[in-house]
């Protein structure tokens, strides 16, 4: 059975309990990562503000981390 991973809108991604504990996470060298809390579901950082990368610790909320499809656009001045 494939493993799901949500995005939450303006927030991490999620990975049920089940489904996280098949995964391994592995650091730029190859080492693993262990999880926060075995038998819990994991949420992983996209904002980039999280003290505890790559896990999420809730700082886009304090970051006003908006999903890239829903950020205002920029438009050029004139």
């Amino acid at each position: 059975m494939p493993i799901t991973i949500t995005v939450r809108k303006n927030g991490s991604l999620g990975i049920s309990a089940d489904d996280a504990a098949q995964i391994v996470l592995l650091d730029a060298d190859g080492a693993v990562i262990p999880p926060r809390a075995e038998g819990r579901p994991m949420s992983l950082c996209r904002c980039g503000a999280s003290k505890v990368k790559p896990f999420c610790d809730g700082s886009h909320k304090e970051a006003g981390f908006i999903d890239p499809v829903d950020a205002p656009v920029d438009t050029p001045a004139s």
